[in-house]
């Protein structure tokens, strides 16, 4: 079964990005992970919906350019 889903695309396409306080948390989480502190569970279950969020920004965004060309 596929859902097809009509949505209208902001003409700013920049907007399909991480808002920069977030985009920071998220890099200063895996910063940490990164030097080999671990993070609470917490921590890693934000960090893991963080980049999940971020993924589908970048696909929606890719797709959104692809979609205009």
């Amino acid at each position: 079964m596929t859902l097809t889903i009509d949505v209208d695309l902001p003409a700013d396409l920049a907007r399909f990005r991480l808002p920069t306080a977030v985009a920071c948390r998220l890099q200063g989480l895996l910063d940490r992970q990164d030097a080999g502190h671990p993070l609470s569970a917490e921590e890693r279950a934000e960090a893991e919906g963080l980049a999940d969020l971020a993924d589908l920004l970048t696909l929606l965004r890719l797709r959104a350019e692809r979609a205009r060309s």
